[in-house]
């Protein structure tokens, strides 16, 4: 039986996981991925690339995403801090194609994010610093980087006034984009 315990949410594909991190007198520990409980969940899953990212207060990131023949799946947790996680499919043909999912993922929940290929993630801080860990299924590739604008999807982001990079602003308006993504 997997220790963890899994939802499906309202994007086809993404999994909210929840796995109780375990506590004695030394602190914590935290089991983020193990691929027999994956493979148990029906998850076709094989991270090649881990990434780590430490955001300040204020800071929305995203919503980013790796454009085919290079796209990713991801499985993000937050270890530090806390963050409003974002999920938006881009998958034309998908039934939930241009709609968004949130859900706080913090550093003593022990939620995380099974976001597939084909959706785009971001995140603002709620709690800093924010420490999140990512893994993907392919190795990030510059040029098929890519994404949606943070303010264009009808986002009800909890932060008015964002620390948000050139790079996101500079993204296209989910109106605009030509998704190369198909369901």
């Amino acid at each position: 039986m997997s220790a963890y315990t899994a939802c499906a949410t309202e994007i086809a594909g993404c999994i909210a996981l929840h796995r109780p991190p375990f506590h004695d007198a030394r602190g914590s520990f935290l089991k983020t991925f193990h691929q027999p409980e994956f493979t148990t969940l029906g998850l076709d899953f094989a991270p090649e690339e881990v990434f780590v990212t430490t955001s300040a207060a204020g800071v929305v990131r995203g919503l980013h995403c790796q454009w085919p023949p290079k796209a990713h799946a991801k499985l993000v947790q937050c270890v530090t801090g806390a963050v409003f996680d974002v999920v938006l499919d881009l998958r034309r043909g998908s039934a939930t194609f241009g709609h968004h999912l949130s859900r706080q993922l913090d550093a003593g929940n022990g939620q995380s994010l099974f976001i597939p290929a084909g959706c785009a993630h971001g995140f603002a801080v709620l709690e800093a610093p924010a420490t999140l860990i990512y893994l993907t299924s392919c190795p990030h590739d510059p040029a098929h980087d890519g994404g949606v604008r943070w303010d264009s999807a009808g986002i009800a982001w909890p932060i008015s006034t964002p620390v948000v990079s050139a790079r996101d602003r500079a993204l296209p308006a989910l109106c605009d984009l030509q998704s190369p993504f198909h369901d």
